[in-house]
């Protein structure tokens, strides 16, 4: 097809599909445009605007299908996004740029090599994001309708054309809704156990975005509380122009913070774009509005919140389910994943159980923390004092100054670094005092963190976190989402993880030290909060 054929008009999918051939046949080459969330929807607008018609796209499709055969999630993804079958013709028209080809060729496939993650970009809101689950969560979603029949054997070959699995096509069981959230009746039941049944259906969008990855990460039987490498954070070799992102954690899982983060949106997005009518927004506009101000002017829709709107989107016991089926339909499907030869059902079961609480447990119901590097900040000065953990104390702080709530991540890191100076270079203290700083756009900020003593309240640094919002709240009050992180959230979750003892006690800086802090008006809400005392004794 020459580009004087080609269509102004293109399909949400189409564009897609585009895209994801260009993750695969772009040649190799370095990136002379910043890995950021902006260059990536810089390709979809393009291609919304040069792409070829559907034809095409078909065609993009089937080449992604054909290039992927090794990957050992493939055969899922042919199978639940219904990928053409029939061999595809070459394209004739690279509608891209070199520099953005040579982009999307870095973003193509998600990995973690030499400490290293690859396949990840830098979101406005401080984030990092993979992108292939983010990709495949959109394609799930716009399928339209969600639920989708297991083959009955495990003879399904999900690329042959002649082949095709009974009931595979958008099939939903009689009497259940395929909406957003809202599951069949296979995956609404309680935890897998013993007597539980195995799983007919799968939700598409769940299942390429988060279940596959979650049940095959978790099938080795956990030997610790909590998964090692769970959610593993890491640090861009620069943040102006974002080129090498480094994992702080060597010996992470796939399952790293950025992979969630683009799972999730994957999941939330196609989520959306399967409940609304067409015509569907172009993605351009739908990810800039997710990774900016909120999805159609709602600002609860937004990246900021994305652990909150998935605990609204999914339950432990769905979770569950959708994590078993999709282990199910992986040991169906041709070629059989190697990790799940010899598997019994209970065993999926379990795995499937352990994977959604942990998920949900140490993802979803913790906050999100932005590393010390993600805003900035100067070496610690001087030589760290180690906490001796788990302690008993939460002290809560406002900043006073900066007295403005901060409400963007580059509003936020200016003040972190700005606090910094002013308690290195004015106080003369080795770092920020603060253990962790929370803003009002969804994040919270590690200061000295959760091993290190700080210098947050004097005579009891040792003893407690000192958590503290920015602004001033002698006459107002935080937002609710900041009151949440401190009051439940990150309590909750440090508890967990065994940093802070279940029974903590928490206090106002004012309480132990002559000040004001953390200003009247939040003061008196915290002596309503469950763990407020009035002594420390």
């Amino acid at each position: 097809m020459s580009p004087g054929s080609w269509s102004p008009k293109m399909t949400a999918q189409g564009v897609l599909w585009i895209l994801l051939a260009f993750l695969v046949w772009s040649k190799p080459g370095t990136a002379s445009l910043p890995l950021v969330m902006d260059s990536v929807i810089q390709v979809l607008a393009e291609l919304e605007q040069k792409a070829p018609v559907t034809e095409v796209s078909l065609t993009a499709s089937a080449r992604l299908l054909s290039a992927q055969d090794s990957g050992a999630s493939n055969p899922l993804h042919h199978f639940l996004l219904e990928t053409p079958s029939h061999k595809a013709a070459e394209l004739d028209a690279h509608p891209l740029s070199p520099e953005l080809q040579g982009l999307m060729k870095m973003v193509a496939q998600h990995e973690i090599r030499g400490g290293q993650e690859h396949g990840v970009v830098l979101a406005p809101d401080g984030s990092t994001v993979a992108v292939k689950p983010l990709l495949a969560g959109l394609e799930a979603g716009l399928q339209g309708r969600r639920v989708v029949n297991l083959p009955l054997d495990s003879q399904a070959t999900p690329w042959d054309a002649e082949a095709t699995p009974p009931g595979h096509r958008d099939a939903s069981p009689e009497g259940t809704s395929a909406d957003a959230g809202a599951a069949s009746s296979d995956t609404e039941a309680t935890l897998p156990n013993d007597k539980a049944k195995s799983p007919t259906t799968v939700d598409r969008i769940l299942a390429v975005t988060l279940a596959a990855d979650l049940g095959l990460t978790f099938l080795q039987p956990p030997q610790t509380q909590s998964l090692p490498g769970l959610g593993t954070e890491g640090c861009w070799d620069q943040l102006s122009d974002p080129q090498i992102f480094t994992l702080l954690d060597p010996k992470a899982s796939m399952l790293t913070m950025a992979f969630l983060n683009g799972a999730l949106d994957g999941a939330l997005l196609g989520d959306y774009l399967s409940r609304i009518p067409e015509p569907r927004p172009p993605l351009s506009h739908l990810l800039s509005q997710y990774y900016g101000a909120g999805v159609a002017g709602d600002p609860g829709f937004r990246s900021n919140f994305r652990r909150q709107n998935g605990a609204a989107l999914t339950s432990p016991s769905t979770l569950a389910q959708q994590v078993w089926g999709t282990l199910v339909l992986l040991q169906r499907l041709k070629p059989a994943h190697t990790q799940l030869q010899n598997v019994s059902q209970e065993q999926l079961a379990q795995v499937a159980t352990y994977a959604a609480k942990e998920f949900t447990e140490a993802f979803l119901g913790c906050p999100a923390i932005h590393p010390r590097c993600r805003w900035e900040a100067a070496p610690y000065r001087g030589r760290p004092k180690p906490l001796q953990l788990p302690l008993g104390f939460l002290y809560v702080h406002h900043t006073y100054v900066p007295a403005l709530p901060c409400t963007t991540f580059t509003g936020c890191s200016a003040n972190m670094r700005s606090m910094q100076r002013f308690h290195q270079d004015t106080r003369g203290w080795d770092d920020i005092g603060y253990s962790f700083v929370v803003g009002s756009e969804g994040y919270v900020y590690e200061g000295r963190g959760w091993h290190w003593v700080g210098a947050h309240t004097l005579g009891h640094n040792s003893r407690g976190f000192g958590v503290a919002f920015v602004g001033n709240y002698t006459a107002t009050l935080p937002t609710e989402a900041a009151l949440r992180m401190v009051r439940e959230v990150l309590p909750s979750c440090a508890s967990r993880a065994g940093l802070l003892q279940p029974d903590y006690k928490l206090l106002g800086h004012r309480q132990l030290v002559a000040t004001d802090c953390p200003g009247d008006a939040l003061f008196g809400l915290l002596r309503t909060w469950p763990h407020f005392t009035e002594t420390e004794n």
